[in-house]
Parts: structure tokens; C-alpha cells; sequence
């Protein structure tokens, strides 16, 4: 794109009623084909209807000129704002001649259009585009549908403009775009968006720099050869006394051309001989091509709509602003299909539950006009069954049963009125093949030519009886709109029922067809039947680089699956017709997949071939695979494609694709392309080298790539490996987390990630544990935290960093406020960096978790450390586990802790702290309001600290886990315990495993049981509680409702024991789960057990 603005997001906004079948099918129509009725002109009470939440219609385009007939809108149109209905401004005397003609224009534009736009808020959909710069690889490559479906249906950009800044600058130091361009997939609501813009602007509230907007769509251009500029201008301003030029040179004009993807002769920038008198008549792509080249009106502003792939016809170079429309989220398919069915609640629920059970379908609702296409025909399917051999229909899982319903739906409304009873599909099966005959035919040589827009010469040419375009059930499929020049023009009012409609005629003319139907004549070979035609097919769609085919052939193999067969079989399908070519083309479509070295966007589309003709064996032997672990032995092209597509639908996948321990450096080459759109990726264990490394950094470095989470541990990656990593970093503008834990990258390997987070400004989570980075990694990653200001999470565990690197980070501390979390353990800092780290903390007032775990930090060192805890406030955990900390550090840590009001979390495990440092803490616990975890485990804690721990729970109403698990604190500490759970209303989770309680500490925390009302979680693994202690604890357990989790492994409870605690639960509905490993139970046991507890609590997991 030009680089004429400098674009700064914070100045561009930042992104992120059931009728009559006939009524359903009319209203569905309208809203495809932007046809309605005549709106009134009075101003209306607000109301959020459903085509506000939609905003598109038809093919994208609207069935009407703007310029000439802007058909009065109906009740059920697209994104409004209510503040349009009010009365245009009073013109205000003394206006010129030419301020009276553009009021006659601002007037005529809203005239047309019924006195304004209908009532309702706006789509935020339509009012906040996505700010991008230029398109993926994908968006000019590939069909829209394989756009949305390789997307997950998720759009890239997170910069917004809003609709009223559309064509203002970014900045004060920018200058507004001269050529503008709006794209979106098919049905996603440019035409609606252009129509709103000119309302708005005819109202008054968007656009005031512009004196003059001149609306226009493609298809009124196609009714011309050749046009001057001059009488362009006054085509669409005929208000106009003086010339076109004249008007054009107004003080700021907005000229609009909607539809580029409908141009009937593409747009050749370099090719085109230069115009620059605006009276000479040139050929109309010639004269687009000088406007935006500004060889002529080169003060005119200019904005373009069209799809993705055709709006490629304009160089980059001359475009200053691309915006793109993005389809439905999840919230807004939700709340269209409740929108269509607000009375009935019980079918709007079961709409939701089949769409929501269909990834491949519910992507697809993120296109507007697909979702309500898909929501009409589901209740259609629900309510209108014709008889009893429809029983067994199932409803659409696929895409062609879903459009074969469509044509159903659209049959029972065929000369239907309300109250009158719909002829029987049988009835019209005859007037359904003729209409299809003609209109596929049309449909087809059209899709084959990229010719979306059809005109009275080419349906002559093609046969169609212009009679029966007046029929209701045609107008379900193709609709009619008057052009500038008087003349109509027609199109398929979706581009998705036009390859339908085109699949059915191939489907049905090839069975008498003796010629290659792609050559519109001459016999190409003798006839040879469907499976010839069927190849052709297949091989054209397969060699079309741009995908204009692939669901055109989706459409082709579905019309071969029974279920389909079975619902067109006597309106549009002979019954039984080509059902003997059903292996002949999987074989054929299966053996397509030749072993290429990547998986191409038309190998994944033969599997979705194979799913529309109902052929899964091999799409769900790759997915067992996967869920098995057995991903290993499917390395074959086939697999390959499977597993490509299954990347796309599984909706596991949608969330992780998970690719440990099952790839070779060949099979990840070849899937490449499809990674791009993984949103959380894992490669674990797969033993890749640094060649690796260089492709996935040619993957993270494309425009396309949607990788936001990448995991790279336990691989085998040294310097050069994270070398190429760190050149993606440089580009990528996707990644937030790197997980490359457990590899080789060395010092040299953390200075080139280091130097790239300097630049990177996406990344936020980075993992190098384990990578040998040294003392010199972690000067390098200093320096880069020194300057970075996104990365959050910083993991160095295990990288033999002493207390030089220490330092630095330290220092890097000082100045960073990002950082988050930094994971610092099992590295030898010692008191040294444990100091340095304290000196940070004192100053540093952004990072909220500190992990030293493993450091031999000493008394010395967690006195310094407890120092700046005193004045810290946004350190929410420190692990100080595994260290040396003695009594006297507990001093310490329980002044700290007496002062700090932030600190949460605080593990201490596995330290030297005794009972004299356990009890100087559980004095602090008792007067600390703010911990809530507390790591006390092997500690040589005995009964006396217990004890005072005890006292300060009947105190403390914050800490919620207590882990005093390898402590010998005895029935004795034990009771302490329990005696405080008895009046403790916090705690929730309890652990004292290994802690050396008998029966009698279980009988003590049995009664604290029977009274306390908020433990959850109770571990008392690995005691001697016996038979007596399993009896009190399940006494408890018949009149306890919290208790969640209880784990009474290896307790010596016996047969008995274990007997006891499994029949209490009959009275108890609160326990999720219950562990009896290691009691000595026995088989004949365990069953009686497990049949007590399935008996008395089904719900409860028991592990025996």
C-alpha cells in the first residue's frame, strides 16, 4: 500500500420472527438480494432488528442502482442508525445555485431510498472496520469460503477506524487517502456498508469534508463499452447544469465504486494507455483505471468495495487505506439465530445446539448471509416434514444437504400464500428441472468465466427463457436489478447458490453430454459417462490457482452422497442417478492426493470433497490417530491432507494442535501452509534440528501467519536454530508465547532472541528453561527487558546463571514495568543475586510472581529479600522452595509478612525452618489479611508448631490452602488442626500427606468435618488413620456438604475401612472424588466398593 499516512492506532480506534415457509424463503430472499418492500417515511420508535445485526445482503451487492433506483428500504433491511429518520436540516437562505443542486442530490439519494435508512442501531460490525495493511497470500489466492474455513472464521487485525473517520487522516501529521478500498468475503455487507455511508452522508453525519458523493456500482458500469469521464460524473449527478468536470471539481468529491469483483473486464493497470481528457470516451475499465491512477479528477477521492481476491487488480502502490469488513463473532451468530426464532424458544435452542455441533457449518455463520441461510433452512427442516418417509432425514451436516434443503424449503413456498397449503414437491419436480436446466447452465459457463453478474444478451446466449424468471421459486435464486442504462441485470443472489445451482446442471448434464462440458462445445471424447465428466471436473478445480472451483466441486461430490440423493430425488435428481459412481469417485478423489511436497489449499478441498459425498474413512483414521498417540505411522500424502483438514475442523484443534512426538522433518514441510492458521501450536518431542527451525521461520515471517502460541520444547534446536527464530520475531506481528524449554540454544541463541525482543513488540510469553544460556544469555535477555516493554512471562529455570547474570537482570528489573512473572529457579544465584533481585524489587512495580526455587539462597539472602517485600506492593507469589533457609530466616520472612498487604502466594517447601521458624510464621499468618497460600512441606515440622499454625487458622480469614504434607506433626498436631477447621471459615484445601497421623487425628478431623462448612479438598495420603479413622471420617462424610476431593491412599484402611467410607456416600452428594489406592482391599473388594459408590454417588470418581 502507498505510504502516504503514518498510521497510528491510538488516533485510529482500536479493534477487537418465524412465519409461513413462503414468508421465511421471501424474507430470506430479500435480505440476500437487498429487495423489500416500500418502507414508510415516519420517523419510528428504535428497534434492533435482525438485518441490523446482519448487514448484508445477497451476493454482497445490492439489487438496485444507486444513481437511479435506490428502491425504497424495507422493513427488514441492514445496519441503520435511528438519528437518520429525523428531517433533513432546513436549508438555510441564500444558499448558490450549486450548494441548491447537491441538496437536490443529498434529497433524491434519501427519496429513493423510502425518506432515509429504517430505524435501528447500527452494526458495530459496519461502523468499526478493521484497519489493514494490504492482503494475506490467502485473501488473493483462494476462495472466500476456504478463506473463512482455513481462519477459523477470525480476522487478523485488531485496529479499528470507525465509519465516520473512514477518509480522514490518522494523525495530524498524515494526509486523508485519495484511493480507498473495503474488502470482504461474499455476503459479508460492502454494498450494505456503501449504502449506509450515503445515507449518512446525505443526512449530514459522516463525510462533511465531502461536497459532493457519488455513489455507483459495477454493474451499472457494465452496461457500458466505452464512457467519458464527464458523463460518468453527470450519470450519477444529474443535478448537474454544468459539466461533469465542472461538478467533479467541487472542493472535495468522494466518487464510490461498489463491486469490483462484479467488473465485467478486469481492471489492467499496466496495460492501460493514459487518458486525461475527461470529454474523451474511452472503454470503461480503461477510464477506472486513469481515475485511480488520477490521470484523471486527480483531486477525486476514490473508494473501492470488493472481494478479497479480485480487489488485487489495483496495485498496492497506488492504494493509501485498506479496510476490511469482518464477519459475525460467536455472540452475534448467537444472537441472529435468536433474532429469527424470538417466540419460540425451544426450536431457537435446538438451531443453536445443530449449529454449534457442526464446526464446518458454524464457521461459515460467521458470513452473515450464510448464517441466516443456515438458521431459515433448520427451522424449516424442524417444522416442515412432509410425511412419514421423511422421518428419517437427518437435518444438514454438510454443505450440500444444506442447500439441498434450501431448494426444498424454497419448493413448499412456491405459489404460496398465508393461510394456503404448499403443493407437494411432486407437483413441481417437472418446473424445478426446467428452471435448473436453464439457470445452472447460466450458472456454470458463468462460475467457469468468473462472470457473476448476468445481462438479458447472455441469458439469450445461454437459453434462459426469460418467462420463467418470473417465477417465484427462480426468484429464490437469481433476482433482477435495473441499471443506470435501463437495462436489467441479474445475479445469483448468493455466489454460493450460484455453484450449486452450477453443481446440479454439471451433475445432470453429464449424464447425456458427449463433449467436455468446460469447452461449450465440440466433441472432445466419446461418451463415456458421469465418472469421465466428474474427472474433468476435478482436475480443472484442482489446476484453478485462485480456488474459484473448489466448492463448485464440494457441491458436485455431494450430489452423489445418498442423504442428498434422497432429499432431491424427484425435483432435482433422477432417484438412484449415478449412485453406481459413488467408490469410483472417492477411489478417484483419494488418489489425487499425490505425494507433493506441500499440502496445497486444493488438497485439503478433496476432503472436504470426500465429507460432502459422505466418504470419512480417512479423515477419521487420522483423527483416531491423533487421539491415540499413533500420528507417528500416518506419514503418507493422503494422511497428510487428512491431517491438514483435520487441523481445520476438529474443534480440539481449534483451541491446540497438538503435533508432539509424531513428526518428521518431511511431514511438517509439507503441512507448512496449513500451520500458518493454527492459533496455539505444539511440537514437542519431535526431535527437530535447526533446518527445521529455518522453515517454521519463513512460516512465522508471512503475512499470513496466525500462529499466536508456538511450542518448540525437548527438541533438538542449538544457536542456529533460534538464530532463524529470532529473524521471524523481527517481522512476526502474531506470536505471544515461545516455548522452547529443554534445547541446546546456548548463550549465542539467547542473544539472537534477545536482540530480536528489542524490535518484536507482539511477543509475551518466553520460555529458555533449560537451554545452557549462562551468564551471557542472561546479560543479553537483561539488555532486552531493558528496552522491551510487551514481554510479560520470561522463563531462564535451569539455565546455570550465577549471580553476574543475576545482577544484570536485576538491573534490567529496575527500569522494566512488563514483566510479570520471571521464572528463576534451579539456577545459582546464591545471596549475591538474591540481594541484587531484592534491590530490584524495592524500585520495580510491575512484577507480581518471582520464582527462586532452587538457588541456595541462605538466611543472608532471604533477609534482603524480605527487605523489599516490606516495600513492594505488586508482588502477588514468591517460591522460595528448595533453598536454605534456616529459623532465623523465618524471622524474617514473619516481619514481612506482618507488613506486606499484596504478597498472596509464598511457597516454602522443602526448606530448614523447624518448628521455632514454623511458629514465627504462624504468628504472622495470624495477623496477615492478604496471603492465601501457604507451602510449609518438609519442613521438620512437628507437633508444637502445628499447634500455633492451629491457633492462627481460628484467627485468619485469607488463607484458603494450608500444605503441611512430610511433617511429623502426629495426632497431636493433627487435633491442633482440625480444632481450628472447626471455627476457620477460609480454608479450603488441606494437605497432610506423609504427616504421621493415626486414628486418632482422624477422628479429631472427622468432627471438624461434621461442623465446617468451606473445606474442599482434605489429603491425608500416606498415614495410619486404620479401620477407626476411615469410620470417623465417613460418619463425617454423611453430613459434610463441601468437601470436593478426598485422598485416603495407603492408610491401611482394609476391606472394612474402605467398605465404610464407599457406603457413606449414599448420603453425600457433594464428593467429586475419592482416592482407596494401597488399603489392601483386594479384588472381591474393590468391586463391592466400586459398586456401593456407583450405587450411592454415581457422580464420584473412586480410584481403587
Amino acid at each position: 500500500m502507498r505510504k502516504q499516512e503514518l498510521r497510528m492506532g491510538g488516533e485510529a480506534g482500536q479493534g477487537h420472527g418465524a412465519g409461513s415457509p413462503a414468508e421465511q424463503v421471501k424474507a430470506l430472499v430479500d435480505l440476500l438480494a437487498g429487495k423489500g418492500s416500500q418502507g414508510s417515511q415516519a420517523p419510528q420508535t428504535p428497534n434492533r432488528t435482525l438485518d441490523t445485526l446482519l448487514g448484508t445482503h445477497g451476493n454482497g451487492r445490492q439489487m438496485e442502482s444507486y444513481s437511479q433506483a435506490l428502491s425504497p428500504l424495507p422493513s427488514l433491511q441492514l445496519p441503520t442508525l435511528s438519528c437518520l429518520t429525523f428531517p433533513s436540516p432546513a436549508l438555510p437562505s441564500g444558499l448558490c445555485p450549486t450548494d441548491l443542486r447537491i441538496q437536490r442530490h443529498r434529497d433524491a439519494l434519501l427519496s429513493r431510498a423510502g425518506g432515509g435508512l429504517g430505524v435501528g442501531s447500527p452494526s458495530p460490525r459496519l461502523t468499526n472496520l478493521l484497519l489493514v495493511e494490504g492482503m494475506t497470500d490467502l485473501q488473493l489466492r483462494e476462495h472466500d469460503f476456504t478463506q473463512v474455513e482455513a481462519t477459523r472464521g477470525g480476522w487478523h487485525s485488531t485496529r479499528t477506524i470507525t465509519l465516520d473517520r473512514l477518509f480522514l487522516p490518522l494523525s495530524r501529521v498524515s494526509i486523508p487517502p485519495r484511493i480507498s478500498i473495503t474488502i470482504g468475503v461474499a455476503g459479508v455487507g460492502k454494498t450494505t456498508l456503501v449504502r449506509d455511508f450515503v445515507h449518512l452522508w446525505a443526512r449530514g453525519q459522516v463525510g462533511k469534508d465531502f461536497s459532493l458523493v457519488l455513489p455507483l456500482t459495477f454493474r451499472d458500469l457494465n452496461t457500458h463499452e466505452k464512457l467519458s469521464a464527464d458523463r460518468l460524473v453527470r450519470s450519477i449527478f444529474p443535478h448537474a447544469r454544468e459539466s461533469g468536470v465542472e461538478a467533479a471539481a467541487l472542493a472535495k468529491v468522494l466518487l464510490i465504486l461498489d463491486g469490483l469483483d462484479e467488473c465485467k473486464t478486469p481492471l489492467d493497470f499496466s496495460n492501460t494507455v493514459a487518458c486525461t481528457d475527461p470529454k474523451k470516451e474511452i472503454q470503461v475499465d480503461h477510464l477506472i483505471t486513469n481515475i485511480i491512477r488520477g490521470n484523471l479528477f486527480p483531486e477525486l477521492s476514490v473508494w473501492v468495495t470488493s472481494r478479497p481476491s479480485m480487489a488485487a487488480q489495483i496495485p498496492g502502490g497506488l492504494v493509501d487505506r485498506m479496510t476490511e469488513i469482518r464477519g459475525f463473532n460467536e455472540e452475534e451468530i448467537k444472537e441472529c439465530l435468536e433474532q429469527m426464532y424470538p417466540e419460540d424458544q425451544v426450536l431457537l435452542g435446538w438451531v443453536l445446539s445443530q449449529v454449534q455441533a457442526n464446526r464446518a457449518l458454524y464457521l461459515m455463520c460467521t458470513i452473515p448471509a450464510f448464517c441466516q441461510l443456515v438458521g431459515s433452512v433448520l427451522g424449516h427442516f424442524c417444522h416442515h416434514r412432509w410425511g412419514p418417509q421423511d422421518a428419517e432425514l437427518w437435518p444438514p451436516r454438510t454443505l450440500c444437504e444444506l442447500y439441498s434443503w434450501y431448494f426444498r424449503m424454497s419448493l413448499s413456498g412456491e405459489g404460496q400464500e398465508k393461510g394456503k397449503v404448499s403443493p407437494r414437491i411432486e407437483q413441481l419436480a417437472h418446473g424445478s428441472r426446467k428452471m435448473v436446466g436453464m439457470l445452472g447452465r447460466l450458472a456454470f459457463h458463468g462460475l467457469v468465466k468468473k462472470k457473476y453478474v448476468f445481462y438479458e444478451p447472455d441469458l439469450k446466449a445461454f437459453g434462459v427463457d426469460l418467462a420463467v424468471l418470473q417465477s417465484a421459486l427462480c426468484s429464490h435464486f437469481l433476482q433482477r436489478e435495473e441499471t443506470l442504462a435501463s437495462s436489467a441485470a441479474y445475479c445469483f443472489t448468493h455466489l454460493s447458490l450460484q455453484e450449486f445451482v452450477a453443481a446440479v446442471y454439471y451433475y445432470s448434464a453429464s449424464k447425456r453430454a458427449i463433449f467436455d462440458l468446460f469447452t461449450e462445445g465440440g466433441i472432445s471424447w466419446p461418451r463415456l459417462g458421469f465418472l469421465t465428466h466428474f474427472r474433468s471436473a476435478a482436475q480443472r478445480a484442482m489446476q484453478a490457482e485462485d480456488g474459484r472451483l473448489d466448492v463448485f466441486l464440494r457441491f458436485l461430490s455431494g450430489l452423489l452422497s445418498p442423504r442428498v440423493n434422497a432429499l432431491l430425488a424427484g425435483s432435482l435428481l433422477a432417484p438412484g442417478e449415478h449412485q453406481g459412481s459413488w467408490d469410483q469417485v472417492a477411489e478417484f478423489l483419494q488418489g489425487s492426493l499425490c505425494p507433493n511436497v506441500a499440502v496445497s489449499a486444493r488438497a485439503v478441498n478433496v476432503l472436504y470433497c470426500l465429507h460432502e459425498l459422505q466418504h470419512t474413512e480417512l479423515a477419521r483414521s487420522v483423527e483416531e490417530a491423533m487421539e491415540s498417540g499413533g500420528l507417528a505411522g500416518l506419514t503418507g500424502p493422503q494422511h497428510r491432507a487428512a491431517l491438514a483438514y483435520h487441523l481445520q475442523v476438529s474443534d480440539a484443534c481449534a483451541q491446540e494442535a497438538n503435533l508432539s512426538l509424531c513428526l518428521s522433518q518431511g511431514v511438517l514441510q509439507s503441512l507448512l501452509p496449513q500451520l500458518l492458521y493454527c492459533c496455539s501450536l505444539r511440537l514437542d518431542a519431535n526431535q527437530f534440528q535447526d533446518p527445521v527451525m529455518e522453515l517454521l521461520g519463513s512460516v512465522l515471517s508471512g503475512k499470513d501467519c496466525r500462529i499466536q502460541r508456538l511450542s518448540l520444547a525437548e527438541n533438538q534446536i542449538s544457536n542456529k536454530g533460534a538464530k532463524a527464530l529470532a529473524r521471524s520475531l523481527l517481522v512476526n506481528r502474531s506470536l505471544t508465547a515461545l516455548d522452547l524449554r529443554s534445547n541446546s540454544i546456548g548463550p549465542q541463541g539467547a542473544k539472537a532472541l534477545a536482540d530480536a525482543l528489542k524490535i518484536n513488540h507482539t511477543l509475551a510469553s518466553l520460555s529458555l528453561q533449560s537451554n545452557r544460556i549462562k551468564d551471557d544469555g542472561a546479560r543479553s535477555m537483561a539488555e532486552a527487558l531493558a528496552a522491551n516493554r510487551t514481554l510479560s512471562v520470561l522463563h531462564l529455570q535451569k539455565n546455570t546463571i550465577g549471580p553476574t547474570g543475576t545482577q544484570q537482570m536485576a538491573d534490567a528489573l529496575k527500569q522494566n514495568r512488563s514483566l510479570k512473572e520471571l521464572m528463576f529457579s534451579s539456577n545459582s544465584i546464591g545471596d549475591g543475586g538474591a540481594k541484587a533481585l531484592a534491590e530490584a524489587l524495592k524500585v520495580n512495580q510491575g512484577l507480581e510472581s518471582l520464582d527462586l526455587q532452587s538457588n541456595s539462597i541462605s538466611d543472608a539472602g532471604v533477609a534482603a529479600l524480605m527487605g523489599a517485600l516490606c516495600a513492594n506492593q505488586t508482588l502477588l507469589s514468591l517460591n522460595l522452595r528448595e533453598n536454605s533457609i534456616s529459623s532465623e530466616g523465618a524471622q524474617d520472612l514473619a516481619r514481612a509478612l506482618c507488613t506486606n498487604s499484596t504478597l498472596k502466594n509464598l511457597d516454602l517447601t522443602a526448606n530448614l525452618l523447624h518448628d521455632q521458624g514454623a511458629q514465627a510464621i504462624a504468628v504472622a499468618v495470624r495477623e496477615n489479611r492478604t496471603l492465601t497460600s501457604l507451602h510449609l512441606q518438609w519442613n521438620f515440622i512437628q507437633a508444637s508448631a502445628a499447634k500455633a499454625l492451629g491457633q492462627a487458622l481460628q484467627f485468619n480469614r485469607s488463607l484458603t490452602s494450608l500444605d503441611l504434607q512430610e511433617n511429623a506433626i502426629g495426632d497431636e498436631g493433627a487435633c491442633a488442626v482440625a480444632n481450628a477447621l472447626k471455627a476457620n471459615t477460609a480454608l479450603t484445601a488441606l494437605y497432610l500427606q506423609v504427616a504421621s497421623i493415626g486414628a486418632l487425628g482422624a477422628q479429631a478431623l472427622g468432627e471438624a468435618l461434621s461442623v465446617n462448612r468451606t473445606l474442599e479438598i482434605l489429603d491425608l495420603r500416606g498415614n495410619a488413620i486404620r479401620v477407626a479413622g476411615a469410620k470417623a471420617l465417613a460418619n463425617a462424610l454423611k453430613v459434610n456438604s463441601s468437601l470436593r476431593r478426598i485422598n485416603l491412599q495407603e492408610n491401611s484402611l482394609g476391606m472394612d475401612g474402605a467398605i465404610c467410607v464407599a457406603t457413606a456416600l449414599s448420603g453425600n452428594h457433594g464428593l467429586q472424588y475419592i482416592n482407596l489406592q494401597g488399603n489392601h482391599i483386594g479384588e472381591s473388594g474393590a468391586r463391592m466398593i466400586s459398586e456401593a459408590i456407583k450405587t450411592n454417588a454415581p457422580s464420584c470418581t473412586v480410584e481403587m
